[in-house]
């Protein structure tokens, strides 16, 4: 089995265009876990576009709470600035389930590339090691069809996360090979006893193809996707709710105004909230 692993960056991405506590990444991730994720996901920023230092911690508790898996993601080489503290500091107090370390840059918009090992994995050594001294699973975001995958090996990480955004790309297009690059990662991956995740850009019309295509993959980590696709499947429920709300009150002032206004105001009113 695949293990689904709920990104909530949206979440905060939403509350902090407003400001206050709503929606709640907590609420959010808890509904997720509910609903049978196996584990939660976030990427803290330096400049915390969305989620604060504030939601790594809390969410550390909730998924200590329910026993579910906690991945942050991140990059280890940038810098502390203003509240955020840096990647290492934020793993070292909350020790997540995993980490997956990305080389995004503060102007990129979402991670578009892996690592490459031949310039960074001299660097990405002792971070590596400091997580696995802590007990925090490793994983390294990277390319499909990285020609060399020894390094990975040597680095002593558990795992490698797939980047599928090429892959979903190709699939949209009708590319019958779409995985083909990701398959090939992925088997060497294994082969060298590396086990092997996948996110970006995977949804529900590409993701079964994805892992009938790509065998093993032991955890995806989904969020743009899953959320814009629960805002679709979830908004009619919600606007009938607030219908139903309308309703009820519409015809509670109908039916208290009727000595005022008559059987024929009350019928009036009745009438409307019918449309």
């Amino acid at each position: 089995m695949t293990a689904l692993s709920v990104n909530v960056n949206k979440i905060a991405v939403l509350r902090n265009s407003r400001g206050g506590a709503e929606p709640s990444v907590l609420k959010a991730a808890e509904t997720a876990i509910k609903a049978g994720a196996h584990g939660i996901t976030v990427h803290p920023r330096p400049d915390q576009r969305h989620i604060t230092p504030g939601d790594v911690d809390a969410l550390a508790k909730l998924c200590r709470k329910h026993g579910v898996e906690y991945n942050i993601e991140g990059n280890p080489f940038a810098p502390a600035h203003g509240e955020y503290p840096g990647l290492m500091a934020l793993i070292e107090r909350t020790r997540p389930t995993q980490a997956t370390l990305v080389p995004d840059g503060d102007g990129q918009i979402t991670s578009d590339h892996g690592f490459d090992l031949r310039a960074d994995g001299a660097r990405l050594q002792p971070y590596v090691q400091q997580l696995l001294d802590w007990g925090v699973r490793v994983s390294i975001f990277m390319d499909a069809g990285t020609p060399d995958l020894v390094p990975a090996k040597a680095l002593g990480i558990d795992r490698i996360e797939l980047y599928t955004g090429p892959f979903a790309e190709a699939f949209a297009r009708g590319d019958a090979t779409a995985a083909a690059a990701c398959a090939r990662t992925a088997a060497e991956a294994q082969a060298l006893g590396i086990g092997v995740n996948a996110g970006h850009d995977l949804n529900q019309a590409n993701l079964d193809a994805f892992i009938s295509m790509v065998p093993a993959v032991l955890e995806v980590s989904i969020g743009h996707a899953l959320i814009g696709e629960a805002l679709y499947q979830g908004l009619e429920t919600t606007v009938r709710n607030y219908l139903a709300i309308c309703l009820i009150k519409l015809r509670a002032y109908g039916f208290g105004l009727l000595g005022a206004f008559g059987v024929v105001g009350a019928f009036f009113l009745l009438s409307f909230s019918r449309i």
